[in-house]
């Protein structure tokens, strides 16, 4: 068996093991239960008022709900970071990192096994939400063609945040810490055009939205599930999904190899 053959069989048995975990200890509600809760405030709470400032054609709370359900989605991908976090960093304080350094596996695999199990919950997080949100009234437009792009750019954006909260969990000395590192990611699309044009926002806080990451990824998943035009928006979240991942990898790689005291 070469490295490469074993490094993926070592993956797929620690998918396995964090698969088996996640089924007795089911984050995906809290992942997708804060988003819920946000999404039905938002709109019935706040949605008349401020779906009748978008001006669009729907009117009050169903213009809201097509506007912000974008928003809320990217929340639930950002939101589960912290289970990421807390999960690497239960390992790291319980020892069972320092028993897998003196197995015969591949060290990487590691890291593979719970980057993949922390996507595919984050995924099923975003289909509750999305479901909740058909529900309720949002109406999107897009074809198999959007909806695949779009399952797509979540499934990148989903993978660049879990390397970062993997690194955020490496980082720390213990879970308490771990659960409160990944809170800035989530405060980011409150602080874009997740909940409000950021035309409405004073200047200098409209220029930080504009610039941050998850301001274009919003864009580009508003066009593609509600048939806008993405325009540059789609490169730009691209960009910024390849970064995330590239620094997140890299990162929590480093942290992983270093010297495995805490």
């Amino acid at each position: 068996m070469n490295a490469f053959t074993a490094y993926l069989t070592d993956s797929a048995t620690l998918l396995r093991r964090n698969l088996r975990h996640m089924r007795r200890y089911p984050m995906v509600f809290f992942i997708a239960g804060v988003p819920i809760v946000l999404l039905l405030l938002f709109v019935f709470v706040l949605g008349g008022t401020l779906g009748a400032g978008l001006g669009g054609s729907l009117g009050g709370r169903a213009d809201y709900v097509a506007y912000v359900t974008p928003g809320i989605v990217l929340f639930t991908v950002a939101g589960a970071a912290q289970g990421t976090a807390i999960s690497i960093a239960m390992d790291l304080t319980e020892g069972i990192v320092a028993r897998f350094r003196t197995m015969p596996i591949s060290r990487a695999s590691f890291l593979t096994g719970h980057v993949v199990a922390n996507v595919l919950q984050t995924m099923v997080s975003v289909v509750l939400v999305v479901a909740v949100a058909i529900a309720i009234g949002f109406r999107p437009t897009a074809g198999v063609v959007e909806w695949t792009a779009a399952f797509a750019l979540l499934a990148l954006v989903a993978l660049g945040i879990t390397w970062i909260s993997v690194a955020l969990g490496m980082l720390t000395k213990s879970v308490e810490t771990a659960s409160n590192l990944p809170m800035p990611l989530m405060l980011l699309p409150f602080l874009g055009s997740g909940f409000v044009p950021t035309d409405s926002m004073p200047e200098p806080l409209r220029t930080f939205a504009d610039l941050q990451p998850f301001t274009p990824l919003i864009e580009t998943l508003r066009g593609l599930l509600l048939g806008g035009d993405v325009g540059t928006s789609g490169l730009v979240a691209a960009g910024w999904c390849l970064v995330t991942i590239v620094v997140g990898w890299v990162w929590a790689t480093r942290l992983y190899e270093r010297d495995p005291a805490r």
